[in-house]
């Protein structure tokens, strides 16, 4: 009995690894956790009714995502929020420990690396290697990921918080928008000129 070379080399071919975090990956997670808490260091400004802060958490968090990509930048923001739980002072206003992710501004913190995931995921693949360059599609990409996520979260997390309705809430929401807006510029700006000088950054 003879058996069909082609069958042969299909049954007996090992499966591909699965991808795993290599030391580059590792460092750029833990640098650009310390970028975040950085950014998250520098003086809050409390705006509207509900007090909640502006930070530059939210440039460093979708920058994160749109130059490491969803896997890289979840896991970053992700430590991020592991350091502060611990009690390292990272959060805004110089705040950490688990009471944070009960105070009124727990759902904009917990939709950080969703939100992290989802901007690098739409540079990544809808961007894609050739508008990833782009600022325009870079904005478009983050913006959308904080559409979808990180308001929408932070105004549940305020609604629930405070014993209000979502439109209560989401009129509280309102002040961040000019500073979000500027913040994705900047995001969009930066990122285009990391992948320009890195094309391999995100597509290796």
């Amino acid at each position: 009995m003879t058996l069909d070379a082609s069958t042969d080399a299909t049954t007996t071919a090992p499966a591909p690894p699965r991808r795993r975090f290599t030391t580059t990956d590792l460092a750029l997670i833990a640098a650009f956790a310390a970028l975040i808490s950085a950014c998250a260091y520098i003086g809050a400004i409390p705006v509207g009714s509900a007090g909640v802060p502006i930070t530059l958490q939210t440039f460093a968090v979708m920058l994160t995502g749109c130059l490491l990509g969803p896997a890289r930048g979840f896991a970053a923001v992700t430590l991020y929020l592991a350091l502060g739980a611990i009690g390292l002072p990272v959060f805004a206003e110089h705040s950490s420990g688990l009471g944070a992710f009960t105070s009124i501004s727990a759902g904009y913190l917990i939709s950080f690396p969703f939100a992290a995931a989802l901007g690098g995921f739409l540079v990544k693949y809808v961007a894609g290697p050739t508008r990833k360059t782009r600022a325009v599609w870079v904005f478009c990409c983050s913006i959308t990921a904080s559409i979808l996520v990180i308001h929408p979260m932070g105004i549940i997390g305020m609604a629930l918080h405070q014993d209000v309705s979502l439109w209560t809430a989401a009129s509280w929401d309102v002040p961040f928008w000019a500073g979000d807006l500027l913040k994705t510029a900047f995001v969009a700006i930066i990122a285009a000129e990391v992948h320009r000088a890195f094309p391999k950054l995100l597509h290796p």
